[in-house]
């Protein structure tokens, strides 16, 4: 990913814009995809924001995938259901349920219960016009999915969907969690997968609104030390390859919408 046409430096805090190499300006802006490092959440929904406003004013722009590693945090949907931010589930109605937890809380604009984001895990923030796709938002999870098992399959790790939980199994472990939001059919956040380091900070929480669920990792599931930097680059061959099974014929877009 270092180096290549769809990355940018790793930078943290700050994240500057850079333009295509020349060499790379006619190759078909599918997929525009930057390596952003280890960045801080709030500078991450920032950038979002700004992409999917410029996507909205200009339909032509091209769609992205943001890859990154967040500082730890927690978010939690656009729900009325808070009690996901209790380690029990028992929050009163009316509470907000955030004393307790050792690190800071977004409410955001996905759909979802409360999750933990951090070091070790691999964030994939795609930012895709879906009238280009059908305007098939269960499409476009069921690409996020595959797309996560197809990774997972390059480092000999079997998994999976399960029927109506969203995200990626190990067999009844979770190991990446999707919640996507959608503005004006244009996608937001994304993806979290969980790829080494320390999962006790799931332990405040109740991770997706799943009662005495089980969270592993790919260190955790091969007994194999990774990086997320080391695996992010396969996660950006797949999305490169997949992205067009995702597509709709030209004629059959609907730009307008």
């Amino acid at each position: 990913m270092n180096g290549g046409a769809n990355s940018r430096e790793p930078m943290t805090q700050t994240l500057p814009r850079k333009t295509q190499p020349a060499s790379q300006e006619l190759r078909p802006p599918d997929l525009q995809i930057h390596w952003l490092g280890r960045t801080e959440f709030g500078g991450a929904l920032a950038l979002q924001e700004e992409i999917v406003s410029k996507k909205r004013e200009d339909g032509s722009c091209p769609d992205e995938l943001l890859l990154l590693e967040h500082e730890p945090v927690y978010t939690i949907g656009r729900t009325p259901d808070r009690s996901s931010l209790s380690a029990t589930g028992r929050i009163r109605h009316g509470e907000l349920g955030s004393d307790h937890l050792p690190h800071p809380l977004f409410s955001i604009n996905r759909g979802g219960q409360a999750t933990y984001h951090g070091p070790g895990q691999l964030m994939g923030y795609p930012i895709i016009d879906l009238r280009r796709c059908g305007q098939d938002l269960h499409k476009y999870l069921h690409w996020l999915e595959q797309l996560l098992i197809d990774l997972l399959a390059q480092y000999d790790i079997a998994s999976q969907r399960r029927e109506s939980l969203t995200g990626v199994w190990v067999e009844n472990s979770k190991i990446a969690s999707i919640g996507v939001g959608v503005r004006h059919w244009i996608t937001m956040h994304g993806f979290a997968l969980n790829v080494c380091g320390d999962l006790s900070p799931f332990d405040h929480i109740v991770p997706c609104g799943i009662n005495n669920v089980a969270i592993t990792s790919m260190e955790n599931e091969t007994k194999r030390s990774f990086t997320v930097a080391e695996v992010a680059p396969t996660l950006e061959k797949l999305a490169l390859d997949s992205i067009v099974s995702l597509r709709v014929a030209p004629e059959t877009q609907v730009m307008n919408a």
